[in-house]
């Protein structure tokens, strides 16, 4: 018999999982363990907490020397997830319990003192990872058992502490307890594919409170918008075809209120995108979850952010998302852009056309997702009464001061933004004017659902789901280009060179996605000019 045994665990590098192979040995020394492979300070800390784990759970370790071994070896590993491997190897090495079922199960989890096991910080995602890695069961804690159900397909095992994961793997009936709420299968374990009930019920919740509206849920709703019609319409427009947006008015306009109401017009996430965001959720919530979050996250970073905060960071092999990757599938709004630095606006370019944060360091390479909808807020100048019809509220920039001002998102940038919006205060005649439409969110997501479903039938077999992913070369091709006589007036704008080329397929995305709203078919003149006006900042 080998003098070696080997127990599976998972590692995370960015959103993307290794398999970590957590080898133990006995040597003829003096009684002691050490932990290789590059740990981080809390994995080095795991040899204190298994020794008195497994103390307080009867099971003592040999009276011999423990190495304890994280392959592959190059790989930088943090985090307290892996406690529970070590645990289990060296009470294998040590003659505990077999080692049939240790290498082809992933095990997670954070040891106390007691023998207690406790959630890891993105088990989610650490579920995804074990099941895109080939492994059929995970061993998670049991309190974050209903977490790692979420991920179809992979049987989970829920245990309390140490002594149960032993028990487990000996195959003990004693081990083998019902578990709350559990249906099928046997006592103790969820078998792939088969959720427990209590995640059923609260993955019910989450589909009935996100169907009923989220307005209902946040207690927001874009009825609240007042004298803004044509900036709403607009925004269904945004919302229909995940475009991004420019708001430039002055204090008071609704530029705020505007952006925080996008996220309750849209569409509720599929599952697959809904496990997505609730995996990125899950890296920074100290909590198990217990549902799918089904609705679009909104975030808005202060304009004193870093670009680390922003973009993310990474030390080591723990790389942590930004509020780009927070935001992936939902929005991110940034208020007072002009405010943030120029390093945080400038480095939004590359992921806005990509859809991706790629985060660089001397010891981590990490790929991000951060799909996006971007939508910026600015006033017209530092003091933000330009254009002002008040004259108690004159403008005292400078034209200098304003040009600074506005040159601070630069041109690259804005060539990126879909819908160039320019709002006015609500005078006190517009206040209680009627404005026709739709005037509910829960109605304004309807319509939004429905452009969508015409989009994704379009766009079937693709790849692409929304009109702000479809490449341009696709549009201007023959499998969806428009008549000439319909296009006059976007040639004649690439022509004069007021529209980059880049600005040209932009202006087409917005066109299908008015076409979609309106249930047209394609666009026509009308729907173009209307993309073109609201691109070059048509006043609301």
């Amino acid at each position: 018999m080998s003098d070696v045994r080997r127990v599976s665990s998972v590692a995370l590098t960015g959103m993307q999982g290794a398999v970590i192979t957590v080898e133990a040995a006995v040597s003829r020394q003096l009684p002691g363990m050490a932990i290789i492979g590059l740990p981080d300070t809390a994995l080095a800390e795991a040899k204190l907490r298994v020794r008195a784990a497994t103390a307080q759970a009867g099971l003592p370790l040999a009276d011999r020397f423990l190495t304890v071994n994280l392959r592959p070896a190059s790989l930088p590993k943090h985090g307290s997830a892996f406690d529970l491997a070590i645990a289990l190897a060296v009470l294998a090495v040590s003659g505990h319990l077999p080692e049939d079922r240790l290498a082809e199960t992933a095990h997670l989890g954070e040891l106390g003192l007691g023998g207690d096991l406790r959630r890891p910080a993105g088990l989610l995602s650490l579920t995804i990872a074990a099941q895109a890695l080939g492994f059929a069961r995970v061993m998670v804690p049991d309190e974050g058992a209903c977490e790692a159900e979420l991920v179809p397909g992979i049987e989970v095992i829920g245990v309390r502490d140490l002594r149960e994961a032993v028990g487990w793997h000996r195959g003990e009936r004693d081990s083998e307890r019902p578990v709350v709420g559990a249906r099928g299968g046997v006592p103790g374990r969820r078998p792939a594919g088969a959720q427990g009930a209590l995640c059923d019920e609260t993955r019910g919740e989450s589909r009935a409170g996100s169907s009923g509206g989220a307005s209902a849920a946040s207690g927001l709703d874009i009825r609240e918008i007042v004298g803004q019609g044509e900036a709403v319409t607009a925004l269904a427009v945004a919302a229909a075809g995940r475009h991004h947006v420019s708001l430039l008015g002055p204090p008071g306009a609704g530029k705020t209120l505007l952006a925080s109401r996008l996220p309750t017009i849209l569409p509720e996430l599929g599952d697959d995108e809904a496990l997505e965001v609730s995996s990125i959720a899950s890296l920074g919530s100290e909590t198990a979850l217990t549902r799918l979050i089904r609705r679009p996250p909104f975030e808005s970073p202060h304009h004193t952010a870093s670009a680390a905060a922003v973009i993310g960071s990474g030390a080591g092999a723990a790389v942590r998302p930004g509020a780009l990757t927070r935001a992936h599938r939902g929005v991110l709004f940034l208020d007072e852009a002009p405010e943030f630095s120029r390093t945080v606006l400038e480095s939004l370019r590359q992921p806005l056309e990509s859809g991706r944060v790629e985060i660089h360091r001397a010891q981590v390479r990490a790929t991000m997702p951060a799909r996006i909808q971007l939508v910026l807020a600015a006033n017209p100048c530092p003091c933000g009464n330009a254009h002002s019809t008040d004259p108690a509220l004159q403008c005292q920039c400078t034209p200098s001061a304003r040009l600074r001002y506005q040159q601070r998102i630069s041109g690259p940038l804005a060539d990126r933004l879909d819908l160039q919006l320019e709002l006015r205060r609500v005078s006190l005649a517009h206040r209680n004017e009627p404005s026709g439409g739709p005037r509910t969110s829960a109605e304004l997501r309807a319509r939004v659902a429905e452009a969508r479903a015409c989009a994704g039938a379009r766009l079937h077999g693709t790849g692409w789901r929304v009109n702000a992913e479809v490449p341009g070369a696709w549009l201007r091709g023959p499998a969806l280009r428009l008549p000439a006589t319909d296009t006059a007036v976007l040639d004649r704008a690439l022509s004069r060179g007021a529209l980059t080329l880049r600005g040209y397929d932009r202006v087409l995305r917005v066109a299908w996605s008015i076409a979609d709203l309106a249930g047209t078919g394609r666009p026509r003149r009308n729907e173009i000019a209307q993309a073109l006006v609201l691109r070059s900042g048509g006043a609301q």
